[in-house]
């Protein structure tokens, strides 16, 4: 018995958009903590987010269960959430991870690097003396993490960025705690070799530099949280 033809079906065009409410809210407060605008200690509440972001608090809730998920935040109470605990251990394990990978990015990203990016470099190691100098460390870690993932993006690995990224998310808001240390200084003093070491196209050296930058921050918390 012969089979029957297939019709194929013209289905109605509904184009499907690229992204969600609570992605867009991912996002932003994904970008919120990264740049250190959610401190340790600090809480934030459901409702205050959907008031900030003009929505209702259900795509606030259903954003904050992914960042739950991914350890960046811990639900405090039923309504309100914060930076989730960053315990001794779990900084040692971060450290260890991020010394492999971050500076992996910084090696690749010596083979890559444009002179746009070092232009951007250059201008965040100046943002970073100047934010040092004045004491404002929202100031700093806004221009640290930018300056850091100008290197990493140019590593050319979405996979590298993407698992940086995470990680960041789990201790990046804790580099308030940096304040006062004199680390700032320090640090910046290694952006500096980082940046030197991308000019001269040698990715050992920037691999170098961004250990000791993890290295030298990671010591000081370690020191604080025990």
């Amino acid at each position: 018995m012969a089979k029957a033809r297939r019709k194929v079906v013209n289905l109605p065009v509904t184009p499907v958009p690229r992204d969600t409410l609570p992605d867009r809210i991912y996002r932003r407060t994904k970008e919120l903590i990264l740049n250190g605008e959610i401190e340790p200690g600090q809480l934030v509440t459901i409702q205050g987010l959907a008031d900030a972001f003009g929505v209702s608090a259900m795509p606030v809730r259903e954003a904050l269960q992914r960042l739950t998920a991914e350890k960046a935040l811990s639900v405090v109470s039923g309504r309100s959430v914060g930076l989730a605990e960053l315990s001794v251990e779990r900084l040692r394990d971060l450290r260890r991870v991020r010394l492999a990978i971050e500076s992996l990015a910084a090696e690749w990203a010596a083979a890559n690097v444009s002179a746009g990016d070092l232009r951007s470099l250059a201008k965040l190691i100046a943002t970073m003396d100047g934010a040092a100098a004045d004491g404002d460390s929202h100031g700093y870690v806004r221009a640290n993490r930018e300056f850091h993932f100008v290197v990493y993006r140019a590593s050319g690995s979405d996979s590298l960025l993407a698992i940086i990224e995470g990680l960041w998310l789990q201790v990046s808001p804790y580099f308030h705690l940096l304040y006062g240390s004199g680390n700032y200084v320090v640090a910046n003093d290694q952006h500096k070799q980082v940046l030197a070491a991308l000019r001269n196209r040698d990715g050992a050296a920037a691999g170098v530099a961004i250990r000791a930058d993890i290295e030298a921050a990671a010591e000081i918390l370690l020191d604080l949280l025990a």
